[in-house]
């Protein structure tokens, strides 16, 4: 098993960025794949971003293409969401999750661990 805390969230202008952090716990991280999702308000929980467990495979939603950057240290068993041109848009909750089938899935039900959430804000 894993266990999963993010940290970084907070409140930031628009045009300005955010560094999410997600720190997992359990010395099979790296055979792990693992995303972002963010809920807003009212909305169901979507895909951010994936990095799989091999080859730094990565894969991102359309609205966050170009502006954001996932990356992974198996040798810290951390995994962090670079956030740039961030827009009102963005504000949601945002989880980290792993799963145990290496690869990366968009739904969430194809992962087994998830973090507590933590909120990120943009203001216009």
């Amino acid at each position: 098993q894993v266990q999963l805390v993010e940290s970084g969230g907070g409140l930031v202008q628009a045009g300005g960025s955010l560094n999410l952090s997600c720190a997992a716990s359990g010395r099979t991280f790296s055979t792990y794949g693992v995303a972002w999702f963010r809920q807003a308000p009212g909305k169901e929980r979507r895909f951010v971003a994936g990095i799989a467990s091999v080859g730094g495979y990565t894969r991102y939603a359309d609205s966050v293409q170009g502006r954001f950057t996932i990356s992974r240290d198996n040798a810290k068993n951390t995994m962090d969401l670079r956030m740039n041109s961030l827009i009102p848009e963005d504000t949601a909750v945002y989880y980290c999750a792993a799963t145990e089938g290496h690869t990366i899935y968009f739904t969430d039900f194809q992962y087994q661990y998830w973090g507590q959430g933590t909120q990120v804000t943009v203001s216009s």
